[in-house]
């Protein structure tokens, strides 16, 4: 039972004994988002009251990587420095030996090892906290939710110390210029949800506290999402001085868009009834015209027929003038008359006749 105790012991002796002045108490891990906020722990117990004259906090982002300055402290001066100036807050109590750090906004290039380094007055021994940083993809800060749905709107505070939350807040906007309403407000002391009377409030029984609230997690679910429900919404928790904030956008659209954005069970489609009206006029048109169109392939066929014909016959005229018949004419003389006969009416007539000559039976001499 006592033999953990009797080796960290050892190992504290051991570490003085060969002169060493820097000491690893311990290293954690802590997971975040990118754009949320980390509390890093740094404190040290001491039964003895020892004033904290530096704290110094490290980065490295490999096992090889050159170690970069994020925060130190000094004289009573806190300065963040590098990349992570206006990032990094030294947020512990200092006469507690509380070296904490808040880091906000993390970014990608902020995962890695963290390292606090603690020196108390009239010491020589350093004492040292690391925190390994996990950095995960950033949350969807924008949701998009139907009417009448209910949705899960997340608000957690990563930190490796166990800090109580003294209260939660939640609020809404639904525009820039737009009053502030409250959602809901949560005081851990009461152990119940208040803030909102029971006869009023357009939140009133649609919101509950869902999340783990021993591990700074203060998540809501909204329910029975309304159309005038669209807006930001603005989570806050408290720890004491600290203030952690994250903000989400909800977008409400009504239900009937659903079919258009998300693709369920195909079913066969069933018409309406301007498509059924449409589609059987469509089949009596058909219907009608059917023998129009024979009709007009008839004709069409007559026609061609027809000046099939009449270019035949052209054709053969066309011949029979090429060998046209040939008349010979036989002259008649004809005799004077005399004026005696014409008194004595006695004239005779004369007549002129004609003989065809067929072309085989002319001389051609």
């Amino acid at each position: 039972m006592f033999y953990p105790l009797k080796l960290i012991l050892m190992t504290l002796l051991l570490d003085y004994s060969l002169g060493l002045n820097d000491l690893i108490v311990s290293s954690l891990e802590l997971t975040v988002h990118v754009g949320d906020s980390a509390l890093m722990g740094c404190v040290f117990q001491s039964t003895e009251v020892k004033r904290v004259t530096k704290v110094d906090w490290t980065f490295s982002s490999g096992e090889h990587a050159k170690d970069d300055y994020v925060l130190y402290y000094y004289a009573n001066l806190s300065v963040p420095v590098g990349r992570f100036k206006n990032r990094a807050y030294l947020v512990g109590d200092i006469l507690r030996n509380d070296g904490s750090l808040l880091l906000q906004n993390v970014e990608e290039t902020d995962q890695g090892s963290f390292t606090c380094e603690i020196r108390l007055e009239m010491e020589s021994v350093v004492l040292k906290k690391a925190v390994v940083l996990h950095v995960l993809p950033e949350e969807p800060k924008e949701f998009t939710v139907y009417v009448g749905d209910s949705t899960y709107m997340g608000c957690v505070f990563q930190s490796t110390e166990e800090k109580h939350m003294t209260k939660v807040d939640w609020t809404f906007s639904s525009g820039e210029h737009a009053k502030e309403e409250i959602v809901l407000h949560y005081y851990p002391k009461l152990g119940v949800p208040v803030g909102y009377l029971q006869n009023w409030g357009r939140f009133q029984n649609r919101v509950t506290l869902v999340g783990d609230l021993a591990r700074n997690d203060g998540s809501i679910m909204l329910n029975g999402v309304k159309e005038f429900d669209g807006g930001s919404y603005t989570c806050s928790i408290h720890l004491g001085n600290l203030t952690f904030k994250k903000t989400i956008v909800l977008h409400v659209i009504q239900k009937e868009s659903q079919t258009l954005v998300t693709p369920a069970t195909h079913r066969p489609e069933i018409l309406g009834g301007n498509q059924l009206v449409i589609i059987v006029g469509i089949v009596c048109a058909t219907i009608l015209l059917l023998p129009v169109l024979v009709l007009i392939v008839k004709r069409t066929n007559r026609n061609k027929s027809s000046v099939t014909s009449t270019a035949l016959v052209k054709s053969l005229e066309d011949t029979k003038k090429a060998h046209p018949e040939k008349h010979v004419y036989s002259s008649i003389t004809t005799r004077e008359v005399t004026e005696e006969e014409k008194s004595s009416e006695k004239s005779e007539a004369t007549y002129m006749t004609m003989h065809p000559v067929w072309p085989s039976q002319v001389n051609t001499k």
